[in-house]
């Protein structure tokens, strides 16, 4: 059909797509298990007497930006998963994928 793209053309963009979002997915754990730390340390280290008001909607609010981070950085490898999968469905549907370019 006009205008439809083809498997074979439409699995290299769709390669390029998993690369930025699985790029996408490694900083959002990154920033996740950073948060982790940065609680983590927060309520260890300040004293009892100061995690009051504030800072203590402070620390639990890093503690449910931590587990939101960690939630959606699952979703992102859920997504990935499921986007590799439907390349590689669009690659076995052309009969093969791209052989290796010869040396020149």
């Amino acid at each position: 059909m006009a205008g439809q793209p083809t498997p074979h053309r439409t699995a290299a963009p769709l390669d390029r797509t998993l690369d930025k979002t699985e790029a996408v997915a490694a900083e959002v754990q990154r920033a996740s298990d950073d948060l982790a730390v940065i609680n983590t340390v927060l309520e260890q280290e300040l004293p009892e007497d100061v995690q009051v008001g504030d800072v203590a909607q402070a620390i639990e609010h890093t503690g449910q930006l931590e587990k939101r981070l960690a939630e959606s950085a699952e979703t992102l490898a859920e997504v990935n998963a499921a986007l590799a999968q439907e390349i590689e469905k669009r690659k076995e549907a052309t009969g093969k994928e791209r052989p290796p370019r010869a040396a020149d």
